[in-house]
């Protein structure tokens, strides 16, 4: 069998002990989204680090309409969210679905190839119309409504071969990855719609106005931007949590009941959470305190996710010391941690007075992004590559190593820059002098604020470093080539093997 093919597993069936089925994985799209999500992973690093410095030198803004910031953050925004978040998502739901059910992808090959090129080419059209200034306007929803209609059908696409999968499982029970998986799928697909719903101004046109106007159009926006963040960009990433962690560990989920309390709960608590973002504005007062009550409710589950995944290395804290893949997503979920700390703390109204609008949020929102996101991504490529390509193991571990502490570095740069840069922000405004005057005037709080935006830039550029190494180190993994770190201690004997055994849980 080729090193690329398809893993080939027999399965005990689940009519009779002792009745083999022969089952091939469709492992091709998962090599394609893995493959898609590095590089838009590179893109949407390279694109943040850009703005950042426009923020903080704006001649970078060059005087084009196509290079100012205002057209390139939805294009990062976009990038790091959907094309590197939104292809890993793919790539590790196709791959953990075929393994926890034993079973191939429902729909055959060519349904999973459409979903894969047709996601793709929604980030590739989205992406040129933010340059030319075709936008929505919307926060996280800025593609037009052509894209969007686009979208909805590979979507659907994607529901119908992921709980198609599910439904055609040889393993009898659903293991809790795919219960996450399958609440992102279904709550998105909700969120994506209604959010979205609009009438174009012409059939041949890319401009439409939204079905919704004033304060209602400013709440269901942010039901929809709470949320996306809520079920693409946790409880998604919580399912990779849920078998990559034990996975890499060998070790059990630390409380299986725990797992799903943390899912019913989390999927009942967040949905109501999204008014917290418009504290002090015309949405009535109880829809704010509403949101603020089940924002601060959202802190249980959450922390009781962070404690299963932490204390799921319970017997295996060593190896902390020497697997830094296991390292990256175990440090993702410390970063999980505080960001939902720091969360609900934001959503308290008084807290909100001083941090709402000022760059505290940036650095609370990429302490989850880039420390949770972006690190349990790392964490699941890394765990993915060498095995889809039939490799051993990754080409070098040192260089894994390296792009962790460099990262960690750009990431605390970062976010500590943004917090101290925020909060700074958030007193100067609210600063009076003894004749009751504003005490500062806005261009002295920019100017103040300088140091911290290029702090924050230099974060972003060690950020992007260490991606660049992990490319380095998937196109040398996927050639089969060895660092001389692997050929001094590795033992006698070829690759690993393409046809395994497959386990109904990661951690058997």
């Amino acid at each position: 069998m080729a090193m690329t093919a398809d893993t080939t597993v027999d399965v005990a069936g689940a009519a009779a002990a002792g009745d083999r089925t022969h089952v091939v994985y469709n492992e091709d799209v998962v090599r394609k989204f893995t493959l898609a999500a590095t590089f838009w992973g590179v893109v949407a690093f390279l694109a943040g680090t850009f703005i950042a410095f426009q923020l903080a030198f704006p001649w970078l803004n060059l005087n084009l309409e196509w290079t100012t910031f205002g057209r390139l953050r939805p294009v990062h925004t976009s990038a790091a969210i959907f094309a590197f978040g939104g292809n890993v998502l793919f790539a590790t739901s196709f791959y953990v679905v075929q393994r926890t059910c034993r079973t191939t992808l429902f729909g055959g090959r060519d349904l999973a190839n459409f979903i894969f090129w047709g996601y793709n080419l929604f980030i590739v059209l989205a992406a040129t119309g933010y340059v030319m200034g075709i936008t929505q306007s919307r926060e996280y929803a800025e593609p037009e409504w052509y894209l969007d209609l686009w979208l909805t059908i590979v979507w659907v696409a994607y529901a119908v071969v992921y709980i198609g999968t599910v439904m055609i499982r040889r393993e009898p029970h659903i293991y809790v990855a795919n219960w996450f998986y399958m609440a992102f799928i279904i709550t998105i697909a909700i969120l994506h719609i209604f959010n979205n719903l609009a009438v174009p101004v012409s059939f041949f046109g890319t401009v439409s106005y939204s079905a919704f106007s004033g304060v209602q159009d400013a709440l269901t926006q942010w039901w929809y931007g709470h949320n996306a963040v809520g079920f693409f960009l946790t409880a998604g990433f919580l399912a990779i949590m849920y078998y990559f962690v034990p996975k890499r560990a060998n070790r059990p989920v630390y409380s299986y009941r725990l797992s799903i309390v943390h899912f019913w709960s989390l999927i009942f608590l967040y949905i109501w959470a999204g008014p917290h973002h418009l504290h002090y504005t015309a949405l009535p007062e109880w829809s704010q305190t509403l949101g603020m009550v089940f924002s601060v409710m959202l802190w249980m589950p959450s922390w009781g996710g962070m404690i299963n995944g932490i204390m799921t290395l319970a017997g295996a804290w060593d190896k902390l010391r020497t697997d830094p893949v296991l390292r990256f997503l175990v440090v993702s979920v410390g970063f999980y941690g505080m960001s939902t700390f720091e969360g609900p703390l934001m959503s308290v109204r008084q807290v909100n007075a001083l941090s709402h609008y000022t760059d505290w949020t940036v650095g609370h929102v990429h302490s989850g992004a880039l420390g949770w996101v972006a690190f349990v991504s790392f964490g699941a490529l890394y765990f993915l590559v060498p095995k889809l390509w039939g490799r051993r193991e990754l080409y070098s571990l040192r260089l894994v190593e390296w792009h962790f502490w460099t990262a960690t570095l750009g990431i605390v740069l970062y976010i500590t820059a943004m917090w101290v840069s925020g909060i700074m922000q958030g007193l100067m405004w609210r600063s009076y002098d003894s004749l009751g005057f504003l005490q500062y005037s806005f261009i002295e709080t920019v100017e103040a604020m300088h140091p911290f935006y290029v702090i924050r830039a230099l974060g972003g550029v060690l950020f992007v470093v260490g991606a660049l190494l992990m490319v380095y180190n998937f196109w040398r993994t996927i050639r089969g080539d060895e660092a001389t770190e692997r050929r001094a201690a590795a033992p006698v004997g070829g690759a690993r093997p393409a046809t395994v055994t497959a386990r109904s849980t990661p951690a058997e």
